[in-house]
């Protein structure tokens, strides 16, 4: 998980080229038909104007589409990455060919739409828990090819990244729990197995918290227990586990869930649950 005290880094910039390359094959093809009636040698300029409250993010991949389209193209961003955004606020001016603005106008609102949408819903659910000892964590629960992205976004909305795949952490579930034929044994399955990395047990009853403490897991997720339940967990755990609650809530029962004193508070709707953001890109030849 994602040490809360340092600014939020973007993927490599191999990752943030890959995901721009493909995004523009998507998109152009063999070529932007309608932007070649446009003189070759025309220049343009404009800007970016956020149209509602939202989390600004993206400007990396915002940048790398003209980059890649035209390295003539310079762009000059009014706002930075995390930073909250006001409707009418503009967002960044940009000047360069004509033909290469046209072509990447969409592709480059794509990633800047989607990825402050992600980072506008971290920061949403991190503001409602604010003031509790609980954090909020997103879920692998991403689009498709955009998991550094979208992971990158969360941490820009103040939330906390879980694991970034099925590689670098441990997440034993039921299923896991029936082919190993205990919590203890899959948990010492998995100290043998990979000693370096984090292991964390999902339980879905008080008797299997009690297992899992017992297996000394490092993390113990609380699979849709009722409130109740979660502080009967948090007494007690007293502290020997991380806790992570996850399940379906609304916002009053995510505030209650926060202040039974859990370590973490899982959502899946910070990445699956997005709504683009609202922005104007206007060019002026």
């Amino acid at each position: 998980m994602c040490p809360t005290n340092v600014r939020p880094q973007p993927p490599a910039a191999e990752q943030i080229q890959a995901d721009v390359t493909r995004a523009l094959e998507e998109d152009l093809g063999t070529g932007d038909v309608t932007a070649e009636l446009v003189p070759r040698n025309a220049w343009a300029q404009g800007q970016v104007i956020c149209r509602e409250q939202a989390v600004l993010c993206g400007h990396h991949w915002f940048d790398e589409v003209f980059r890649q389209l035209d390295d003539r193209v310079e762009i000059h961003w009014a706002a930075g990455e995390g930073q909250r955004l006001t409707p009418d606020q503009p967002v960044c001016t940009f000047a360069g060919p004509a033909r290469a603005l046209l072509s990447g106008e969409r592709t480059a609102l794509n990633f800047l739409q989607t990825l402050s949408a992600t980072a506008t819903q971290a920061r949403h659910f991190v503001d409602l828990v604010a003031g509790t000892h609980a954090r909020i964590l997103d879920t692998r629960k991403t689009l498709p090819g955009l998991r550094a992205a979208q992971k990158y976004a969360t941490r820009c909305g103040g939330a906390l990244n879980h694991r970034q795949g099925l590689y670098d952490a441990i997440l034993i579930k039921e299923n896991h729990i029936l082919a190993c034929g205990s919590i203890a044994a899959a948990v010492a399955a998995a100290r043998e197995r990979a000693p370096e990395l984090p292991v964390e047990v999902e339980v879905e009853t008080l008797q299997e918290l009690e297992q899992a403490l017992a297996a000394e897991a490092d993390t113990i997720m609380l699979d849709n227990f009722s409130l109740a339940d979660v502080e009967r967990a948090v007494a007690l755990t007293a502290r020997r586990s991380k806790l992570e609650a996850s399940g379906n809530l609304g916002e009053q029962g995510l505030r209650e869930l926060a202040g039974t004193g859990v370590d973490y508070i899982s959502i899946g709707a910070i990445t699956k649950h997005v709504r683009a953001v609202d922005y104007s890109l206007r060019l002026r030849l």
